[in-house]
């Protein structure tokens, strides 16, 4: 199992730094890890739809509606980190993601999103090693003062974060488009 620590020791390893037991050492490297971590964390959640982070859910309405354009107001879930999708009951109606909420007419919302998932334990080995050289490429200029050590852990990223959207692409079915299609009609 990979820990948080394992995760930012392997990003250490890759610009060939000395590695720490804690986030909490009196360390620079440590102090560098601990105040980074969770910012590389989130923009790597973002910017892939990790198969081992999606989470569905069903939202309520809020109470207070919209100021003007929309019907009804929902709370995006406390973990969620982007919308991949929204479900609703109606067709064809229109949402926007405004701040922390969902602005619809639809009287009913369903999204499935990238969860925050902050035990390491769920993340699969693609993200995990994304994670990490992402996690590299942030740090190697504080810790080595290498510009090239930067190209490099930056071209590392990027070549993890294409295989890791190649394994998760094949994971499954993938969506299927119906005869009404956008893209279908525009092609006839």
């Amino acid at each position: 199992m990979t820990s948080q620590v394992d995760i930012c020791n392997g990003a250490l390893n890759q610009i060939g730094a000395s590695t720490i037991v804690s986030l909490s050492d009196d360390s620079k490297n440590a102090r560098m890890l601990n105040q980074r971590y969770e910012m590389v964390r989130d923009r790597v959640f973002r910017e892939h739809p990790w198969n081992c982070l999606l989470k569905r859910a069903t939202l309520p309405a809020d109470t207070a509606t919209p100021e003007y354009e929309y019907s009804y107001q929902y709370t995006l879930p406390a973990d969620c980190i982007r919308v991949l999708k929204t479900f609703q009951m109606q067709d064809d109606v229109d949402f926007k993601v405004e701040g922390r909420k969902i602005l619809t007419d639809a009287e009913t919302v369903k999204i499935l999103y990238v969860a925050r998932i902050t035990d390491t334990t769920q993340y699969d080995t693609s993200l995990n090693e994304t994670l990490t050289a992402a996690l590299a490429a942030d740090i190697a200029y504080g810790v080595t003062g290498s510009t090239t050590i930067i190209q490099i852990m930056e071209q590392r990223y990027k070549e993890k974060l294409k295989d890791a959207r190649f394994a998760d692409a094949t994971e499954g079915m993938p969506d299927t488009l119906d005869a009404d299609s956008p893209f279908i009609v525009s092609r006839f």
